[in-house]
């Protein structure tokens, strides 16, 4: 038997070029096919007996109802969202609205000259000098009783330094 035109259908077949036609030849073929079939033929063999054995059968029972219930457009409720515009409207315009204000305020913003943190600092907070000199002597002796503290946990932990450099030298 001469296979060289059933080779030429499959070279055409896995190029994706052939025709429905040509397919269906492929198909009759494979399913009439003689069990000596030659080794580049019985490759392609499995797809077309599976192609036939997976075609989908319209005697099973209950199978028109189905068909009719998918072929028939199911009538769902309309929902009238007029109102429902209408406020999203309202909704749309607030946010162009505000939108609108965030940009005019950081252009204002902008344009207004920067203030300068270290200017706070040259300015006097306290009239009399006593005072100032009263506030300035508390600050420093909180700052000068929690160095006092951080000293003493460095005390410490010299002593754990020193302990840990005798363990390694033995």
């Amino acid at each position: 038997m001469d296979y060289s035109n059933i080779r030429s259908l499959l070279d055409k077949y896995w190029e994706g070029e052939t025709s429905l036609e040509e397919e269906a030849q492929l198909k009759q073929f494979y399913n009439a096919a003689p069990a000596d079939l030659p080794k580049d033929l019985q490759e392609a063999a499995p797809l077309f007996h599976y192609f036939e054995i997976a075609t989908p059968t319209t005697n099973l029972p209950g199978f028109e109802a189905l068909q009719t219930a998918f072929e028939t457009p199911a009538t769902t409720p309309v929902i009238k969202i007029g109102f429902l515009r209408n406020w999203m409207q309202y909704a749309a315009m607030l946010a162009i609205a505000l939108g609108i204000g965030y940009g005019i305020q950081q252009h204002i913003e902008a344009d207004r000259p920067p203030q300068h943190p270290e200017l706070s600092f040259r300015q006097d907070t306290f009239n009399d000098p006593k005072e100032a000199f009263a506030e300035t002597q508390k600050a420093l002796q909180l700052l000068a009783r929690n160095l006092n503290k951080g000293k003493q946990e460095m005390v410490k932990l010299n002593y754990f330094n020193e302990a840990t450099d005798k363990v390694k030298e033995n």
